[in-house]
C-alpha cells in the first residue's frame, strides 16, 4: 500500500508488521520482542540471512500505520518536531561555545556510538577552525570501547542519551558532567538524567531510545530510589517546557531478538547524526533547522541502505567465508582505515556477549592516527592482548600468527592511503589467501589495478557524487560508516547463525552480563520450555550457581549477585533450558550439551524428542519478582 505513506522514500519500506498488534508478545517491550520477519532465521542460508536482516534494517525508516498508528516512528511529526527542537538547543551551544559542551553518553553499543560520533563532530569542528565541543561517556570507561565487560553491550536502560551543557558562571569544564561510572547501565544512564534534571541551569538532558516510555523498566534500581520509567516520565513532563527531551521512535524488534547492536545501534547513529548535522549546517547560515533539512539527511541514510544491500550476493559470500574460518577454529580480522576501523572494532567486541564468542574470534583494528580520540588513552595502551586494536598491534601481534584458516577483511575508502593498504594486503597474503575488501568510492573513482588484483573478492560500494558545503561532506562519511556497520553486522551475525548458535531468532548462548540480560534469559526459558516462571527462575539460578546448592539466602540475593556469578560462566541459558526440558539435574544437562554438535542442535533435539509438548508462547508477565 505505497499510497498510505506520507513521504517519498528512497527504499521500499515494509508496511507495519505483526509486532505492532497490541497482543503480540505483550509482556515484552518492542526492543525485546522477536521479529516476525526473522522467526525462521536459523533455517536460512547465507543469501536469505542477508535478505532478512536487510528487511529488518529497512524498518528503521518505516512510517507509522495510517489506519492504526500504534507507535510514533522516525518519520512521525512528533519525532521530527522533537529533533528540530533538540537541534535548536545544540545551535545555542554552537553560537556561544565558551564553556559549553555536547556530551554523548551510553553503555555498550550506545557508548561506542557516542565515542564514534564525538570523534566525527570534533573532526568537523576542527576542519572549520572551531573549538571541538563534543565529548563522550561510556559505562565502564574507555576499556569498554574495546572489550565487552562491565555490564555487556545491551544497555540495561531505555537507550543511549545525549546532554547539552550550557555555560553558567563560572563556565563548566568536562569534569562537571555527572561523575558516574557504574558498571550497570540503568544507573549509569538514569543517574545522569536525574542529575541533569536537578541542575537545569547547567544541563539539558536528551534521552534516546526505541521503546515507548510506558515500556521502560519499572523495577527498582539497586541502591537507588527511582525506577528508570520514573526518570523517563519526569523527562517527558519537562519536555513541555523544553527543559528535557525524550526521542524514542519505534523501529521494530531486532532481527536477532534483543540484540540492540544491530538496529538499535544503527538507528541511534541515524537519528543523532541527522539532528546534529542539521544543527551545524544551519547555524552558519543563521537559520534554524527545519523538518525539511532533517528529511534531506534522513533520505541519504535510506540511500545508504539501498546501496549497501545491492551487494547482497557478495555480503553472503563473505558471511560464508567468515563462518568457515570460525568453524575451523580460525579467526576473522576486520582491518579498517580511520573511523571505519572504529566500526570494525565495535562489531568484533559486540560478538563477545551476543554469541558467547571468544574475544579473538572476530576482532577489529583501526589503521590511522587515533592520538586525540580517547578520553583515557592510558586505559587502552599496553594493557595486554584483550586491548590490541591499532595498526602497530596488528603488525606485531596478529600478522606473525596468521594461518591459512584465518580470514582478513580490509575496509577502506578510495580516498585513503591506497599504497599503505596495498603494502598491508601483500604482507597478509603471504599468510592466508582468505582476504576480502570492503571498499567505498564515489562515481568516477576506481581501485588501482595492482591492488585490485590482490583480492579474490571485493565488495565495492560506489556512492553518487554529492555537491555540498563542508558540513555536507560529512554525510558521505556517515554513509560509509553506516554501510560498513550494516555489512559487518550482517556478516558476523550470519556467520554465527550458520554455526548453529541461533534458535529461531534467539541467541541462547549469550553471556548474562547485566540485569536486562538476566530477564531476557528468563523470557527465553519460559518461551521454549513452556514452564511456569517460578520453575524457570529456579533452573536459571541452579545453572548460574552450580555446583553450589541453592540456599534461601542465594535465592533472595539481589539480581547483581546472580549477574556477577553468571558473567563468569559459559552456556548458562542452554544448560538451564535442557534441565527444564529433560527435567534433569545440571550435570545431566551439561552432558546432553557436550554430546551435541551445537547448542541449538541440543535444544532442537530436546524440543522434538518423543512425548515432548511445549508451548512456545507461554510467556508470563516478565516483571522482575524473585522470591
Amino acid at each position: 500500500m505505497p499510497g498510505t505513506k506520507r513521504f517519498q522514500h528512497v527504499i521500499e519500506t515494509p508496511e507495519p508488521g505483526k509486532w505492532e498488534l497490541s497482543g503480540y508478545e505483550a509482556a515484552l517491550p518492542i526492543t525485546e520482542k522477536s521479529n516476525p520477519l526473522t522467526q525462521d532465521l536459523d533455517k536460512a542460508d547465507a543469501k536469505e540471512i542477508v535478505r532478512l536482516l536487510g528487511q529488518c534494517d529497512a524498518e528503521i525508516f518505516q512510517e507509522e500505520g495510517q489506519v492504526m498508528p500504534t507507535y510514533q516512528r522516525l518519520y512521525s511529526e512528533s519525532t521530527l518536531t522533537t529533533m528540530v527542537q533538540v537541534a535548536g538547543k545544540v545551535q545555542e551551544v554552537l553560537k556561544e561555545p565558551e564553556g559549553g559542551l555536547v556530551v554523548l553518553s551510553g553503555g555498550g553499543t550506545s557508548g561506542r556510538m557516542a565515542f564514534l560520533m564525538s570523534v566525527s563532530f570534533n573532526q568537523l569542528m576542527r576542519g572549520l577552525g572551531q573549538k571541538p565541543l563534543y565529548t563522550y561517556l561510556i559505562a565502564g570507561g574507555d576499556r569498554n570501547l574495546h572489550l565487552n565487560k562491565h555490564g555487556g553491550g545491551d544497555s540495561d536502560a531505555h537507550g543511549p542519551q545525549a546532554g547539552l551543557e550550557y555555560p553558567p558562571i563560572p563556565a563548566p569544564s568536562p569534569s562537571s558532567c555527572p561523575p558516574l561510572s557504574s558498571c550497570h547501565q540503568a544507573p549509569f544512564v538514569a543517574g545522569q538524567m536525574d542529575y541533569c534534571m536537578d541542575n537545569p541551569a547547567v544541563f539539558l538532558p536528551v534521552l534516546v531510545g526505541f521503546n515507548p516510555v510506558s515500556m521502560a523498566r519499572n523495577d527498582p534500581i539497586e541502591d537507588w530510589s527511582s525506577t528508570f520509567r520514573q526518570i523517563a516520565e519526569r523527562m517527558q513532563k519537562l519536555q513541555e517546557k523544553q527543559e528535557a527531551f525524550v526521542l524514542n521512535p519505534a523501529i521494530g524488534p531486532e532481527g536477532l531478538s534483543g540484540c540492540s547492536r544491530l538496529k538499535g545501534g544503527s538507528a541511534t547513529k541515524v537519528l543523532l547524526e541527522t539532528l546534529l548535522l542539521a544543527a551545524h549546517k544551519t547555524v552558519d547560515r543563521g537559520i534554524e533547522a527545519s523538518p525539511r533539512c532533517l528529511l534531506e539527511i534522513l533520505r541519504t541514510f535510506e540511500r545508504a541502505h539501498q546501496v549497501t544491500y545491492s551487494q547482497s550476493a557478495k555480503i553472503a559470500a563473505l558471511m560464508k567465508q567468515a563462518s568457515t574460518s570460525l568453524e575451523k577454529k580460525g579467526r576473522v580480522h576486520l582491518v579498517g582505515w580511520q573511523t571505519l576501523g572504529i566500526i570494525a572494532i565495535m562489531d568484533g567486541v559486540e560478538c563477545i556477549h551476543s554469541f558467547g564468542a571468544d574475544f579473538r574470534d572476530i576482532r577489529g583494528f583501526l589503521i590511522g592516527d587515533h592520538s586525540d580520540m580517547f578520553n583515557q588513552k592510558a586505559e587502552l595502551i599496553n594493557q595486554g592482548s584483550h586491548f590490541t586494536f591499532s595498526q602497530e598491534d596488528f603488525l606485531t601481534s596478529i600478522l606473525p600468527a596468521l594461518t591459512e584458516v584465518d580470514t582478513v577483511v580490509f575496509i577502506f575508502t578510495l580516498d585513503d592511503n591506497l599504497a599503505e593498504v596495498q603494502t598491508l594486503v601483500e604482507q597478509v597474503k603471504e599468510k592466508t589467501s582468505n582476504i576480502q575488501a570492503l571498499a567505498h568510492g564515489t562515481v568516477g573513482q576506481s581501485l588501482p589495478t595492482p591492488l585490485k588484483k590482490l583480492f579474490p573478492s571485493i565488495i565495492s560500494i560506489m556512492w553518487p557524487l554529492l555537491f555540498f558545503e563542508y558540513e555536507g561532506n560529512f554525510i558521505q562519511k556517515f554513509q560509509h560508516e553506516l554501510s560498513t556497520k550494516w555489512v559487518l553486522n550482517t556478516v558476523s551475525t550470519g556467520a554465527h547463525v550458520l554455526l548453529g548458535k541461533i534458535l529461531q531468532n534467539h541467541t541462547l548462548d549469550l553471556r548474562i552480563r547485566n540485569s536486562k540480560l538476566f530477564w531476557r534469559a528468563l523470557s527465553m526459558l519460559q518461551r521454549f520450555s513452556g514452564q511456569p516462571k517460578a520453575r524457570c527462575i529456579e533452573s536459571l539460578l541452579q545453572a548460574i550457581h552450580f555446583p553450589q546448592p541453592l540456599s534461601d539466602d542465594v535465592r533472595a540475593a539481589p539480581i547483581s549477585f546472580h549477574v556477577q556469578a553468571a558473567d563468569k560462566k559459559e552456556q548458562v541459558i542452554p544448560i538451564a533450558l535442557l534441565s527444564l526440558l529433560f527435567r534433569c539435574s545440571i550435570p545431566e544437562a551439561q552432558a546432553h550439551l557436550a554430546g551435541a554438535p551445537s547448542v541449538c542442535e541440543a535444544i532442537r533435539s530436546a524440543l522434538t524428542g518423543p512425548g515432548r509438548k511445549r508451548n512456545a508462547d507461554a510467556l508470563e508477565t516478565l516483571e522482575p519478582a524473585l522470591p
